[in-house]
């Protein structure tokens, strides 16, 4: 089946955050993206969807630099990023990162407040001790704001998947951020964990004026809380609002006929 890609929305009144154009990356001889294309406007949540396999934690590796790519270019926040240079620190600072796993070398004993403080300042020791003062204010009130004040001095390794979660959201809010990048985020988490995540997420997207780029297997949340989607499995299938990039036509042409039947059969138990 062919699928002609969906239109995009009509862009809002608001800054582009992140531009990718014509993106290509390629692993050995195998290209797993292709030419991909599309625009992130400020303030807005915008869901990659596709089967495992289908290079949607390559896309966000390599729009962070992480990656090399082949052909293609990347704006982020105006700027051009690629693998080659770092992102200048004024971008870096206004971008948050939460990988699908988070793993931790239980050897090193670095607490949850050491981690959260890292966002605000890699180099905080270096820091004159009037901002350290503020520095230690701002890490104190993002653990609070996630309910996680009593977890500033227990070591990552001590901590549950939720409360990970919890650590690594404090870690975005302890200084502003205009992106959240979350690749599979509540990945590891309960139904009752990725419930009480999503919540807590979109009370600060709204408290914080967050524009958010997701990797989601969660349909069901993209349809309820996504603005757009983007349909990606090696090449940009579709992308538009949930109610046209998940139509069956949509679904069927990203995941596969079998998925789609699959799904209408469960949804309809």
């Amino acid at each position: 089946m062919t699928l002609v890609p969906l239109p995009n929305l009509p862009s809002p009144a608001c800054s582009t955050v992140l531009e990718v154009n014509q993106l290509t990356v390629r692993r050995g001889q195998q290209a797993t993206l292709q030419d991909i294309s599309f625009n992130l406007e400020a303030g807005t949540d915008v869901a990659i969807i596709g089967p495992n396999g289908a290079g949607k934690s390559t896309l966000v590796q390599s729009i962070l630099g992480i990656l090399p790519r082949e052909a293609g270019s990347v704006r982020l926040l105006g700027q051009s990023v690629s693998a080659n240079r770092p992102i200048p620190a004024a971008v870096r600072h206004q971008v948050a990162y939460l990988p699908q796993n988070f793993l931790v070398d239980r050897r090193i004993p670095l607490t949850v407040g050491e981690l959260v403080a890292l966002g605000w300042d890699k180099l905080g020791l270096q820091l004159p001790w009037a901002q350290r003062a503020v520095r230690r204010a701002a890490v104190k009130s993002a653990l609070e704001r996630v309910s996680a004040g009593h977890l500033a001095r227990k070591f990552l390794s001590e901590l549950s998947g939720g409360e990970t979660k919890r650590a690594l959201l404090a870690y975005c809010l302890v200084r502003s951020r205009q992106l959240l990048i979350l690749d599979e985020a509540p990945a590891g988490l309960d139904v009752r964990g990725e419930a009480d995540f999503y919540q807590l997420l979109y009370e600060l997207k709204a408290e914080q004026g967050w524009t958010i780029l997701q990797i989601s297997h969660d349909l069901d949340m993209v349809r309820k809380h996504c603005d757009r989607v983007i349909c990606l499995n090696r090449r940009l299938l579709c992308q538009g609002v949930p109610e046209m990039a998940l139509a069956p036509e949509s679904l069927s042409a990203t995941y596969g006929p079998e998925f789609v039947r699959y799904r209408h059969h469960n949804h309809a138990c």
